[in-house]
């Protein structure tokens, strides 16, 4: 049952990876010739023009965009987080009620198979492709960066990581949602929209210290990419959170979906 799941989750897998390494792959082979003596200069007087709050929302404060890794540090993992966020909570809002909508869970239902046992293979084929999407993206990263020129190796590993600690708890907290309803349609939207509320508020928590403690609402704090950027560590309260956070929503899956009437 294992193999099939991974089979029939593949094709997904790939689409979303795939858009991520094409539009990295554009800009590590437009960066050369985008960025120019002239072009460098012109982007230092456009970023004394934005107020402080706003380039640090993207972390442009403490990083320059005059390199391909300097990009990578800020508008490119901004990327790489939203789209990884996208993934991994239309993976977990669809991984399970995949059954339900193509009407293939009466036929697993009477199979001697308990239902605690058909969640279990869904969670580690869905947590097995979110860290396959994070490891690929990042080997596929770190061959490039080091085709691009310079870049800290420890700080880009760290950077690499951080996906995971957001892109699990969203595929938890999607697949909880997902033992209350029947139909994909009605999760994709929850998932999207959800990623985006999430982003959003993590990047107005930026543009004031009086607004800024909204940030811990948002999963996309976990990733503590300025931190990462600023110091070259993580903090390892993030990482306790992110476990925490998936822990507790798969546990409260496994009790939804043993209770949930399936059609």
């Amino acid at each position: 049952m294992i193999k099939r799941e991974f089979k029939v989750n593949f094709k997904s897998f790939l689409i979303w990876l795939s858009i991520l390494i094409i539009i990295f792959l554009i800009v590590y082979l437009l960066y050369p010739y985008i960025i120019t003596d002239d072009t460098v200069r012109n982007i230092d007087e456009m970023m004394k023009i934005f107020p402080t709050e706003v380039l640090k929302a993207f972390n442009m404060d403490i990083a320059s965009i005059e390199t391909a890794y300097g990009w990578v540090k800020t508008e490119g993992v901004m990327f790489i987080l939203l789209i990884t966020g996208f993934y991994s909570s239309i993976l977990g809002g669809n991984i399970l009620l995949k059954e339900e909508n193509d009407k293939t869970i009466e036929y697993l239902d009477s199979l001697p198979i308990k239902r605690n046992k058909i969640l279990t293979n869904k969670i580690i084929v869905g947590i097995t492709y979110i860290l396959l999407f994070t490891i690929i993206f990042g080997l596929f990263n770190y061959i490039c960066l080091n085709l691009s020129g310079d870049f800290s190796q420890k700080q880009f590993m760290l950077l690499s990581i951080t996906p995971i600690l957001v892109g699990i708890p969203f595929f938890a907290f999607n697949l909880f949602i997902s033992t209350f309803m029947h139909k994909t349609k009605k999760t994709i939207g929850i998932s999207l929209g959800m990623v985006f509320i999430f982003y959003i508020i993590s990047v107005i928590s930026e543009l004031s210290t009086n607004i800024e403690f909204i940030k811990y609402f948002s999963l996309y704090t976990l990733a503590g990419t300025r931190d990462i950027i600023a110091n070259t560590t993580m903090n390892s309260l993030n990482i306790f959170i992110s476990i925490g956070i998936s822990i507790i929503f798969i546990a409260l899956s496994y009790i939804r979906y043993n209770k949930k009437e399936l059609l």
